[in-house]
């Protein structure tokens, strides 16, 4: 287990404290017909586990550049998630989704044929961090619901700016521990790309509430443990995030 000054990898937390995983379900399951874009990642985000291993493409037909394949798992062992940006069929009547990809480096997006994924999830809210103001704002239907103060990395170690979402998130055992009493895991990667589990970001609360609002981290989004509980309560998994500034 490394320093609570330590990136948040969920792995490191889950390999050590994890009592209970948190729900995957949405709000609500459906296909989609047509063509054309299905998640705003505002209002209204969709997302899915995988349901096949196939090639995610840079373009929407099978001759395509493949970036990486769709896997089940991600580095904590819990159901990966790929939020769906655009839904395409193409002239020979194969269904594509464009999909945002978990992987390095940050930012990756790509077109996956549609049974490659299982059941469409809905999600109303959305995470915005701003790095400068040290604040988090959580959003639903595009109302502000939730607004609270965190640490984050410090110049050497940033928490990468960039577009992500939430892929787990899990209660900790030891709440009076590093990582508080919750943490999410997000699809954001750390510039420390040999830390276990391989630098994934996390969102947690802490045992140093007087470093918030700060720089304390390697990259990890921290809170004060009375704000993650508030936030593991009204942030549900393939929630988007926008980290700027």
């Amino acid at each position: 287990m490394k320093s609570a000054s330590a990136v948040g990898t969920t792995a490191v937390i889950i390999g050590a404290v994890v009592l209970f995983a948190g729900p995957v379900a949405a709000a609500g399951s459906q296909r989609v017909g047509g063509s054309g874009r299905i998640s705003n990642e505002h209002t209204l985000t969709r997302w899915a586990h995988p349901a096949k291993v196939l090639p995610i493409r840079k373009r929407p037909r099978p001759t395509a550049h493949r970036i990486v394949s769709t896997h089940f798992l991600t580095e904590d062992r819990y159901p990966e998630v790929y939020i769906v940006l655009r839904r395409w069929t193409d002239p020979v009547g194969r269904t594509w989704f464009k999909v945002r990809v978990p992987m390095r480096p940050n930012g990756n997006a790509g077109w996956v044929r549609e049974k490659a994924m299982g059941p469409l999830n809905i999600v109303y809210t959305k995470l915005i961090v701003n790095r400068n103001a040290k604040r988090a704002t959580l959003y639903r239907r595009g109302k502000r619901i939730l607004r609270v103060r965190v640490g984050v990395g410090k110049p050497s170690t940033p928490t990468p700016k960039g577009r992500f979402w939430i892929r787990e998130k899990f209660r900790i055992h030891d709440r009076g521990g590093s990582y508080g009493p919750a943490a999410f895991g997000t699809s954001d990667y750390s510039v420390l790309s040999d830390w276990p589990g391989g630098g994934v970001i996390g969102i947690h609360g802490t045992d140093k509430p007087e470093l918030i609002p700060g720089n304390p981290s390697h990259g990890c989004i921290r809170m004060k443990n009375g704000a993650i509980r508030r936030l593991w309560k009204k942030m549900p998994i393939g929630t988007p995030i926008l980290i700027h500034r």
